[in-house]
Order: C-alpha cells, then sequence, then structure tokens
C-alpha cells in the first residue's frame, strides 16, 4: 500500500457510499450551496436490480432537486400500469391461470386523478416504476455535473478518526492501491448493510438479521407472449415467488426462493425460471445470485460528527419498497441540516434532530415490512392448502396488497412522535408533517412554489412580519389566496422546511426569534 504525498485535502462533507441515498445526499448539499466529496468502492454504477419501485414521497424530493423529468426518462413508459398479478403459473396452454389482479393507475392516470382531487389527500408526483440498474446512472450523470461534488467511482473508504473539530478519513484507490487522507467538517456513511462507518462506530444493529434466503435472476427476454401471459403487469407472484417487469419489454427479475439443500455457488438458474414459468422460453441471463433478506435497525444514527443514512441505517424485506425510499428521506433530511450547520444558520442542536427525526421513522418502515411479509406467508399457506382455483382467488383478494397501498407509511410519516394509520394519508400541517400538495387557483403546484430552503406560506391577513425580519436563514413567502385551500393547512401562517415538512404554525406570530431558534436548533 503506497501512500501520497498530496497534502491533506478538506472538504465540508464527506459521503461514503456512491449508491441512490448516497448521491441524493450529494446532490441536496450541492442544491443548497455545500460542497462534499463522495467516494464509492466500485468502478461503476450497479449491475444488480435491487429496488424496484420509487414511491410518490421519493419523486417530490427528487422534483425538489430538478431530477424528476431525467429520472422517469429511463423508467418504465408512464402508460403503463402498477397492477400486481397472483397467478398459479404463466403457462396458459397448461392450465395456467390469473387469479387475482391488484389495479394501480399508471402515471398518466395518476397525474389526471391528483389534479381532479385537489384536497391535499394526493402527492405531487406519482410513483415510478424503475429498476436501480436504471436509476443509478441519472443521479451519477446529475452529480458529476455539479461544480460543488467531488464524485470518486473507484475510491473505497477505509478508516476514519474523528475529533470535536472535524473528521480525518484514509481513502484508497482501488486501481493502484494508494491511500490518501481527507479532513472533513462531517462524514456521511451511506456505504449499505455492511458499513464500515457503522462498524467502526461501534454501533449495532437490533431486529432480525437472515431472515429468508432468497435467490435472484435477473434476465433479458423477448418472450412476452410468456412472460405477459395475462397483460402488462408490474408483479406476476406465486407462492413461490415474484417475477418482476423491469421495463415491460425486455428486462426481468425473478424473486424466489434457492432450491433446498444445493450448494449456492452450484444452483443453475435455467431450471428454476423453467420451473416458475412453467415452460421453456429464450433469455440470457444477466446476474443470478442468492442473497439474504433482513429486518435490521441501527441502534443510533449517529456519534459526534459521523451519521448513518441508507441502508447502513436500516435494511428491510423488499415487500413495501421501502429500503431505498426511507434512505431518500434520510438523505434529504440530513442534507438540509448539514448545510444549515455548516453556513452558520443553525445551531448543533439541529444536527442532534436527524436521528430523532428519522430512526422513528426506520423503526416503522421496518415493522410495515415485516407486516407485509407476513401477508405474503399466508398467502403462500392458501397456495399450499385450498384446491379451488376461486377459492384461493378469493382468499388473496380479502387479505389484500397493503405492501402497494400503505399511503400512510409513504406520505404521513410525521417528526412529532404521533403515528398515524400506515394505509390511510390523512393532509395535516401539524410540525413534523408533510406539507399537503396542492394546485393553486392560476393551475400552478404550490410545491413548486417552494423556496429551496424556507418558506413561509401566508393565507389571509396574517402578519409574517416577525418571522420574515427574524429569518436567520434565506425565507421565500408565497401569498395563497385560494379560500377553498386554506382550510386544508389549519393555519393562516405555515413555515415550511427544505424537504417540504412543516416547520411551524399558527395564526399569528408574536416572537420571529423564539420561533426560529425553536426550529434550527
Amino acid at each position: 500500500m503506497r501512500l501520497r504525498s498530496d497534502a491533506v485535502r478538506h472538504v465540508p462533507v464527506l459521503i461514503a457510499g456512491g449508491g441512490p441515498v448516497g448521491m441524493t445526499l450529494a446532490r441536496t448539499l450541492a442544491a443548497l450551496g455545500v460542497r462534499c466529496m463522495l467516494v464509492e468502492r466500485n468502478a461503476s454504477t450497479t449491475r444488480h436490480p435491487k429496488m424496484d419501485i420509487t414511491n410518490g414521497r421519493s419523486m417530490e424530493l427528487f422534483r425538489r432537486l430538478g431530477l424528476a423529468d431525467r429520472l422517469r426518462a429511463a423508467a418504465v413508459p408512464e402508460e403503463n400500469n402498477f397492477d400486481i398479478s397472483w397467478i398459479t403459473s404463466l403457462a396458459k396452454e397448461a392450465g395456467g391461470r390469473e387469479l387475482h389482479r391488484f389495479r394501480y393507475p399508471s402515471v398518466v392516470e395518476k397525474r389526471a386523478e391528483i389534479r381532479a382531487r385537489n384536497d391535499g389527500t394526493q402527492p405531487r408526483e406519482p410513483a415510478m416504476r424503475v429498476s436501480q440498474v436504471m436509476i443509478e446512472p441519472v443521479l451519477q450523470q446529475a452529480i458529476l455535473g455539479d461544480p460543488l461534488v467531488e464524485a470518486r467511482w473507484g475510491v473505497a473508504f477505509e478508516a476514519f478518526t474523528q475529533d470535536e473539530a472535524g473528521v480525518t478519513a484514509t481513502l484508497r484507490i482501488v486501481e493502484t492501491g494508494e491511500t490518501e487522507t481527507v479532513r472533513c467538517d462531517f462524514l456521511a456513511g451511506c456505504d449499505g448493510g455492511s458499513s464500515i462507518v457503522r462498524d467502526q462506530l461501534g454501533i449495532a444493529c437490533e431486529g432480525k438479521a437472515a431472515v429468508t434466503q432468497r435467490y435472484m435472476i435477473h434476465f433479458r427476454s423477448d418472450a412476452r407472449d410468456i412472460l405477459q401471459a395475462f397483460g402488462v403487469a408490474w408483479h406476476y407472484q406465486t407462492d413461490k415467488g415474484t417475477l418482476i417487469a423491469q421495463d415491460d419489454k425486455d428486462t426481468w427479475t425473478l424473486q424466489t426462493r434457492p432450491p433446498a439443500g444445493v450448494d449456492p455457488a452450484a444452483i443453475d438458474p435455467d431450471p428454476i425460471l423453467d420451473a416458475w414459468v412453467g415452460r421453456p422460453f429464450a433469455r440470457q441471463i444477466l446476474v443470478a445470485n442468492p442473497w439474504v433478506t433482513h429486518l435490521l435497525l441501527a441502534e443510533r444514527y449517529h456519534s459526534g460528527r459521523v451519521f448513518l443514512a441508507g441502508d447502513s441505517a436500516h435494511q428491510y424485506i423488499p415487500t413495501g419498497g421501502y429500503g431505498m425510499n426511507t434512505g431518500i428521506g434520510d438523505a434529504v433530511d440530513l442534507g438540509w441540516k448539514l448545510a444549515a450547520t455548516i453556513k452558520g444558520y443553525a445551531g448543533r442542536g439541529l444536527l442532534e434532530s436527524y436521528a430523532r427525526e428519522r430512526r422513528p421513522v426506520g423503526y416503522r418502515n421496518r415493522l410495515a415490512s415485516e407486516r407485509h411479509t407476513g401477508v405474503r406467508l399466508r398467502i403462500a399457506e392458501l397456495y399450499q392448502n385450498e384446491c379451488n382455483p376461486e377459492a384461493l382467488a378469493r382468499g388473496i383478494a380479502a387479505l389484500g396488497n397493503a405492501e402497494n397501498e400503505s399511503w400512510g407509511i409513504e406520505f404521513g410519516y410525521r417528526y412529532d412522535g404521533v403515528e398515524g394509520d400506515p394505509v390511510i394519508y390523512a393532509p395535516t400541517t401539524a410540525p413534523g408533517a408533510r406539507l399537503p400538495s396542492t394546485f393553486l387557483r392560476d393551475g400552478s403546484a404550490l410545491y413548486d412554489r417552494l423556496g429551496p430552503w424556507f418558506t413561509l406560506l401566508r393565507f389571509g391577513d396574517a402578519d409574517p412580519s416577525p418571522l420574515i425580519d427574524a429569518a436567520p436563514v434565506p425565507l421565500e413567502t408565497v401569498i395563497v389566496d385560494d379560500a377553498s385551500l386554506a382550510p386544508i393547512y389549519e393555519a393562516k401562517l405555515v413555515l415550511v422546511r427544505p424537504d417540504t415538512h412543516v416547520a411551524w404554525r399558527g395564526d399569528h406570530c408574536d416572537d420571529g426569534e423564539a420561533v426560529w431558534q425553536s426550529v434550527l436548533g
């Protein structure tokens, strides 16, 4: 191992890990005017599909970062549905049949619904079907083109020490073995489930490790007459696994259980595919490997100047799609708080609030993932015990599909300790809640009127001057003169954070400085 002779470099924030969470954090910091360095040990973005849904809340946050349109250009066509179809087999000629289909609108249809229901219950953005293989290059290009982000692939994060003034990190150039030292004000560990940052902090994970064994086969095939035997669907599911349509064209992923008693290294994926589909078909296997699911949550999300986000802080079974989506929320929350602290807008108490806000969300989402898995296990029991296809179909319908309908989980998480219904999203402007999204009288979206930092919404004749005069951060004011929207927002003055959560609300403000001191720690 060779040491580089360069003088120790300094960056305000060092991000360990270049997956979606690390790249979103880098984009957030840059959008708020803060330099950062991101390092990723792999030479390129991932080849593994991993996640396949970016939920509406994440898309709202990506829209704020100027990325929604670019991401959608890499996603499944907007006219295609999000349906979940339970089947016996895709081999129709051998008696395979569709048992029950949970139907969900396409992006185009959901946009129309969002416009039609302007009551605060709808997201600003529909969800997006996209593989992580496709999403990462878009995020990578966004940060590579940003002068405030130094993004370095093929550079491994090795170790760190911290003191009261900052963090000293050791990096290694993978190709040459050379190491270098970087000094930063703050370190963000976005380095995945086997996080070096978390391990060096000595932070353990609580929950259940190695919950289930899985086998993933990612492949390319034009056999849509077979793989879409019952029409376009996002997922085709049986008791043996799930076939994910990654682009509704030629790229697919089967998530199933590995054969019992077989060495994972010796598994032949071809017989598994033929057996699940119900007949042979032409394909090219891209990636196939065993993997293990976890239900884990880090006992702490930070120590001193070092923070955890994404899989380094929480790991879930994929049911519900909460892994990356929870991590995107982590990244934006941590990003604006780091930026506010580095720019001198906030006290250290603001960064202390990161774990206080995000860890309960991580815990809630872990429980939700476990509940959804339980429903799938009950459906699997129905497959084994119910011989009548009609009765099996009724049983599946009765158990439902909350893993794709938990709007309370996706949009209703709050930072005030209040837990709402996990399925139903009830709009509120209680401090800590996500700001309800609506369209204004001129047809523009309220979310699109929010400033990059804080925004003060004014309804009616309330005097905003105490908050404006005392503001220690950039603040924009939006006057909402639509009387039909006022009841949704529950107060005449609503102060909104950079992550579109409500910071404060009231019909009047007597002491602006006290409000800001509370909001900014």
